[in-house]
């Protein structure tokens, strides 16, 4: 059975500088990356409208922006599940989180940062998946005959790279 992952960098968010009133953690999404999500939510509802589970970092923007897009992938929103793993715990972390997937399964989306998302996707196909990973970008990897607990470094397929330029 072919498994289909799409890995999110967060959209846009407010930059803090050397502010630190605001924690990383805690940084919103501005307008322009409520519109970013909004718009890849939208671009993957007409492109794959079947995905079936949502994991998220915890951190406000990337929370936000999977909120966002879920709404366009008519996705419960309270279904999205938050996972401390995919803050700060590099590529390692995003296996964790991949490998948890329940078995039935057949797609799912992880949201979370880089240079973490594009360090995972480089990890998971070996491939050439057009660099470094920008704001609202979102990669759609295949797994075939593997299941979720199974899929390790380079055992995926690079599918399709879906950035702004798409979504315009």
């Amino acid at each position: 059975m072919k498994k289909d992952l799409f890995i999110v960098r967060h959209a846009t968010a407010e930059d803090i500088g050397n502010l630190r009133v605001v924690r990383d953690f805690d940084r919103e999404l501005i307008s322009k990356g409520v519109m970013e999500a909004a718009k890849a939510g939208r671009y993957l509802s007409e492109y794959f409208p079947g995905i079936e589970a949502i994991y998220s970092s915890g951190a406000a923007r990337a929370l936000s922006t999977a909120t966002y897009m879920a709404e366009q992938l008519r996705f419960d929103t309270e279904k999205i599940e938050i996972c401390d793993a995919l803050y700060g715990s590099g590529p390692r972390g995003y296996l964790e989180v991949l490998n948890r997937i329940p078995a039935g399964t057949n797609s799912a989306m992880i949201v979370g940062h880089n240079p973490d998302v594009t360090y995972f996707v480089d990890y998971l196909t070996g491939d050439d998946t057009g660099g470094s990973m920008k704001k609202a970008t979102v990669i759609h990897l295949q797994f075939e005959d593997l299941e979720w607990n199974e899929i390790s470094h380079k055992l995926g397929h690079f599918v399709k790279r879906i950035d702004k330029l798409d979504l315009t």
